[in-house]
């Protein structure tokens, strides 16, 4: 019998309907949460995350300052626009959108971002945090994973191994730190894609996060019966009857893993709606915070 479609869209609606209860609330103390974010340069694929970004924070009444910055932007001009929403109390979240253009650098950048507003999860203050299990904000699909598991009824992650193809700063590292912690329990395995022994490796796998951006790359016999897959793939491949002549696909053969597993995320439709909807869950919660301690 197949598994489970882990279904990103239901969740984040349900999760947004009640990020709108917060809101109101927070609105009754005369707060309105507020996510700033930065973009700089033309990136099409970046002004289109943005663009969704904002129109989820309007869904939810969730207000957005976003700052659209030409390509020749200078860096200590960014730094001090950083600064200024740092000392803002009306702004509750800052992001700035990856990637940056090649002459920032981007480990300073994201450092200079007010570790009480990075809902990125990206300041090395919070990377430290999360690594010692004390609170703090991880980056957005990370959280999103963690919030589906909970969500899909998966409350008990002891002596389960994950397995996670990937091992960057915003996928791999933070999601290990977030289910290697003592109250979570799971064994975790950061693994490298081209590692020559992976498909003994995702066979062990109880949970199995993977983010490469190869479409169809974790095929059905490199999983075993029962897993739960994450899937943070995103491809676009030729299909002659897709209205646009492509279509997006993940990292994840859908159709034949969804047949071992007992439940898998789609792409799209998964991990993607549920990674914009944490970033607005960050926000609300500094507003909260501030509202607890105004």
């Amino acid at each position: 019998m197949p598994g489970v479609t882990l279904d990103g869209r239901r969740m984040s609606a349900e999760i947004r309907q009640e990020l709108s209860l917060r809101i109101t609330a927070l609105s009754e103390k005369d707060i309105v949460p507020t996510l700033a974010g930065i973009i700089v340069g033309d990136d099409a694929g970046s002004a289109s995350y943005v663009r969704l970004k904002e129109k989820a924070a309007a869904e939810v009444g969730l207000r957005s300052e976003m700052s659209r910055l030409p390509q020749d932007f200078t860096q200590k001009d960014l730094l001090t626009r950083i600064a200024d929403l740092n000392d803002r109390d009306d702004i509750h979240g800052i992001f700035v959108q990856l990637p940056l253009p090649k002459q920032f650098d981007e480990e300073r950048i994201l450092a200079a971002v007010s570790p009480s507003k990075d809902v990125d999860g990206f300041h090395p203050q919070n990377v430290g945090r999360a690594w010692l299990g004390q609170e703090a904000f991880v980056p957005a699909t990370p959280a999103a994973i963690m919030e589906t598991l909970r969500r899909a009824g998966y409350h008990d992650l002891r002596n389960l191994h994950a397995v996670v193809v990937n091992a960057d700063n915003l996928v791999g590292k933070p999601i290990a730190s977030c289910l290697c912690q003592p109250n979570v329990g799971a064994t975790v395995t950061l693994c490298d894609p081209d590692a020559p022994d992976l498909q003994s490796l995702t066979r062990q796998a109880d949970i199995l996060v993977v983010s490469v951006n190869r479409p169809g790359f974790i095929t059905a016999d490199m999983v075993k019966d029962g897993v739960i897959a994450f899937d943070f793939g995103s491809n676009y491949v030729d299909d002659s009857a897709a209205t646009q002549g492509y279509r997006l696909v993940g990292d994840i053969d859908f159709a034949a893993v969804i047949e071992k597993a007992a439940a898998v995320t789609p792409v799209p439709g998964g991990l993607g709606p549920m990674t914009i909807t944490m970033l607005l869950a960050h926000t609300v919660a500094v507003a909260e915070r501030q509202s607890a301690t105004g």
